[in-house]
């Protein structure tokens, strides 16, 4: 088996992470790889918002626990009242995908440029983990105002997110891979 097959097989979502900080270079890697992702007609629907202040993720745990608080939808209201509530499991770095707005598939763009970044830190020996909780600062006016601080482009919405970091446990097992999902026609 390749070496790249083979990094596609071991990733693991990562929920554990040490304080320590990832290497300047290396986020620099993760980022470049997402900035080779493929997009529709190349239009790189993309804007990175890399953060790496504890200050500024608590404060957008604090906030998207606020929406899940209020958001009417029983399970992530449950999630939110954990007193150990942290949509970002202490990851020294966040990473937020924007597309686009009026690009032609924004979505699948940023889905892209994220699945590369993970791909590029499990291949540096870097935990991560998607994290789709970020695209609800959208719901409030704080949470919007919290988008524009953090120079995130009007033109764009947020896709997703990853957290990243250096493991502080070792990665599951991968779950069963589901049957029947694929047909080949020759």
């Amino acid at each position: 088996m390749n070496e790249t097959i083979k990094i596609i097989m071991e990733r693991r979502s990562v929920r554990s992470y040490t304080q320590d900080q990832i290497k300047d270079t290396e986020l620099k890697s993760i980022l470049d790889a997402g900035m080779y992702a493929p997009s529709a007609m190349n239009q790189q629907s993309w804007h990175f918002t890399a953060i790496q202040s504890k200050d500024i993720i608590h404060r957008i745990n604090e906030e998207c626990k606020n929406i899940f608080l209020k958001s009417g939808n029983k399970q992530l209201e449950e999630r939110a009242k954990s007193p150990k509530f942290d949509l970002f499991y202490n990851a020294p770095t966040l990473i937020i995908v924007s597309g686009k707005k009026d690009n032609i598939a924004p979505e699948i763009d940023c889905a892209t440029a994220l699945q590369n970044m993970f791909l590029a830190a499990e291949s540096i020996n870097i935990g991560s983990c998607w994290i789709h909780g970020v695209t609800t600062l959208e719901n409030s006016e704080s949470g919007k105002n919290l988008i524009k601080e953090l120079g995130i482009p009007e033109d764009y919405k947020i896709v997703g997110s990853g957290i990243f970091g250096y493991k502080a446990a070792v990665a599951p097992e991968p779950a069963p891979r589901k049957e029947h999902t694929v047909n080949i026609i020759k």
